[in-house]
């Protein structure tokens, strides 16, 4: 059995439903991303989890334990916040030792023996007896790790962890982050809208949309296998043009281009075609499968270029080397031999 379970989670804020039938499965030490445009319901599933929220109907099991109806405080969960709720008036030991039961009063050999610990995993050795207002925000949010930490929760919650980051500092304590819960093997469940963040933190990501469960994957299955139109277009960069299916994908008035069927598709049915920029490529001369457009925008992206084409079936983007064409220049749209097929998924799917 997983270590947790999320069964038919349903909720709703007056007559609004925010959450969907929401059912996930994490095993033990497991780290799934929930991964979500703004109110996709993902931090709304997070707080039904920690208890904060009841749901409408369904269950949370732990352990085989059905804790939907216990408190916060007796599920044994840790939960980091988004704004990492430190207190500013103490040190980073006190904020530690607060998760303990302890703070600044009743420490004990042992509860300063844990906060030791707690920070030596978090990398803050020695920052004992710094205050908060004096680290920095990657190292605020590695204490409000370890304070989550050092009761030993059964399941580890973080809400938005890095979003009051700066990139730079972001990608470095993201792979910080990582290693300490890799290093105790706590089972998390974490929330964000960053998918490179969710890419490299998740071992599987759940994809949520419009309060449903959209697919459960690892990154390399969302990417390539997407199992809805919703998380063709959200994972990685993508244009939608009309197309008819034919076994393959029919322009109008234009060619056929090879392309995977998302989802079941009758011949001479209309659908979208989710084209990624790495799918397609710029042809030197006219070909059957070509589609001619005229280069509206071009933003650099180091050794290669986005470019935002226009053609008589609707705007693609197609990734290619920075002088491959400027603005204004017309083009030839062709698909890529290297690249991923494009996906067909039924119109308005």
């Amino acid at each position: 059995m997983p270590f947790l379970i999320l069964e038919n989670l349903e909720k709703r804020f007056g007559s609004t439903p925010v959450t969907r039938g929401v059912s996930l499965a994490a095993e033990r030490g497991e780290i799934v991303a929930l991964l979500g445009p703004s109110g996709s319901g993902k931090t709304t599933v997070l707080r039904l989890v920690a208890g904060f929220e009841t749901p409408d109907a369904g269950r949370i099991v732990v352990e085989g334990e059905d804790v939907t109806a216990l408190a916060p405080e007796r599920r044994r969960f840790g939960m980091v916040f988004q704004h990492y709720a430190l207190f500013p008036h103490m040190t980073t030991g006190e904020n530690v030792a607060f998760g303990l039961g302890g703070g600044k009063r009743g420490r004990s050999p042992e509860s300063a023996a844990r906060v030791a610990e707690m920070l030596a995993l978090a990398g803050l050795s020695g920052f004992e007896n710094r205050r908060v207002t004096e680290i920095s925000g990657g190292q605020q949010q590695r204490v409000a790790l370890a304070r989550a930490l050092a009761p030993s929760p059964r399941v580890l919650l973080l809400d938005e962890p890095l979003s009051n980051l700066d990139p730079a500092l972001r990608e470095r304590t993201r792979r910080e982050l990582r290693r300490a819960i890799r290093k105790v093997g706590i089972t998390t469940l974490f929330v964000t809208h960053e998918q490179e963040e969710a890419f490299e933190l998740g071992d599987r990501v759940a994809v949520l949309g419009r309060g449903r469960l959209e697919q459960v994957g690892t990154p390399e299955e969302l990417f390539d296998r997407p199992a809805t139109r919703f998380v063709a277009t959200f994972i990685g960069r993508s244009s939608v043009v009309p197309v008819v299916w034919d076994g393959g994908a029919r322009f109008e008035g234009g060619p056929v281009w090879a392309a995977s069927a998302g989802a079941p598709l009758e011949r001479g049915a209309a659908a979208d075609l989710v084209v990624r920029p790495e799918s397609v490529a710029f042809a030197s001369e006219a070909r059957p499968d070509s589609i001619a457009g005229a280069v509206r925008e071009r933003r650099f992206a180091g050794r290669t270029a986005y470019y935002r084409v226009e053609t008589s079936a609707g705007e693609i983007e197609v990734l290619a080397a920075p002088d491959s064409a400027r603005e204004g220049d017309r083009v030839l749209v062709v698909p890529s031999a290297e690249g991923p097929r494009p996906w067909a998924f039924p119109k308005n799917a």
